[in-house]
């Protein structure tokens, strides 16, 4: 037994040894740098900024939409009828300040003329009643209680004929500049609610935000739809990336723009143009998926290497080998995108 334990210690330190040198970063030839990582994207959940009923659901899973492109749709009748009632708001509004622009018509101008010289007829024939009287008295052949009275119609009539006057002189003037400003903003009040409500009604309306695989059809036609509630889950095509670590040691040879080269078990006799995207600029501990026992305490930066993946070859998830050229000009990548 005493034999065997040297033999044993020996294999266990050549395993691990072994191991190290088969999974660390690999830097061949000093050129080449080799890091292993998994494909990833990003993602979206996507929500109405409205609440109501699903009226209905537009797409499938898994199937590719474009920017812009319509998703889903709420139940829309209210929201057309809020749209209506603001139009018909704002069309009132725009009528009585069109109104108030344009001043008086000249057929009302004309009316006021006549009741003023209405009025001064009436006036002239009451203060005449009055006059007559006053001479009746005088001769006994009417009452002091009759010239009152007449006396009384006749400052009444001349009143009539100051208001018609007054009433001919506004018009003449036209309406006032406070008149039409509070009308301008009650014009613009009742703009800004409809489109508000106009908004409103876009918003029971769901379009991708960019290029995408749609992922998950959360809800479906009936459900309760709000802002709080995702209702799809989109996968964006652009930008898709493998997330790798690189040693501390080496920090200094890599540097974003670096061209990269990223190939998968999935497609082993494919490779993809790459290019070094991000370095973190904190470091981390090895994740434990990724490295051996031994390099799990070792200090990494998280590094996203960007890909061309014209194809959608490369998945969410997939594992993958990253080959990042260390003699390359940094800023010299691939044509396909741009990070």
């Amino acid at each position: 037994m005493k034999k065997l334990l040297p033999l044993v210690l020996v294999l266990l330190i050549a395993g691990a040894v072994f191991a190290w040198f088969k999974l660390r970063p690999q830097e061949a030839a000093g050129n080449t740098l080799t890091l292993y990582g998994n494909v990833d994207i990003r993602e979206a959940q996507l929500t109405f900024n409205a609440s109501e009923h699903v009226d209905r659901i537009l797409v499938e899973e898994g199937e590719h939409v474009t920017r812009d492109q319509l998703l889903a749709v709420l139940h829309q009748e209210l929201f057309r009828s809020r749209v209506a009632q603001a139009q018909a708001q704002v069309e009132a509004k725009r009528q009585q300040l069109a109104k108030l622009r344009a001043g008086s018509r000249p057929e009302e101008i004309e009316k006021a003329r006549a009741e003023v010289a209405a009025a001064r007829a009436r006036a002239k024939a009451a203060h005449d009643t009055w006059q007559r009287l006053q001479r009746l008295v005088a001769r006994k052949l009417a009452s002091q209680e009759e010239v009152e009275t007449a006396h009384s119609n006749a400052n009444a009539a001349q009143a009539q004929v100051e208001a018609a006057q007054a009433a001919l002189k506004l018009l003449l003037a036209g309406p006032r500049k406070e008149d039409i400003a509070a009308a301008e903003a009650d014009l613009k009040a009742a703009e800004a609610n409809l489109a508000l409500a106009r908004q409103n009604l876009d918003n029971t309306e769901l379009r991708a935000p960019a290029d995408g695989i749609v992922r998950t059809r959360i809800l479906e036609p009936g459900d309760m739809a709000s802002p709080l509630k995702p209702a799809l889950t989109l996968a964006f095509t652009d930008p898709v990336w493998v997330r790798t670590y690189l040693p501390e040691t080496l920090l200094g040879k890599v540097k974003p723009g670096m061209r990269a080269t990223i190939t998968s078990d999935s497609y082993p006799d494919r490779s993809y143009a790459a290019w070094v995207g991000y370095i973190s600029p904190t470091a981390e501990f090895t994740p434990k998926n990724v490295e051996t026992p031994e390099l799990r305490t070792r200090l990494v930066y998280q590094m996203r290497v960007f890909a061309c993946n014209t194809n959608e070859e490369l998945r969410l998830g997939m594992p993958a080998t990253v080959q990042i050229d260390l003699q390359a000009t940094v800023g010299d990548i691939p044509d396909c995108q741009k990070p």
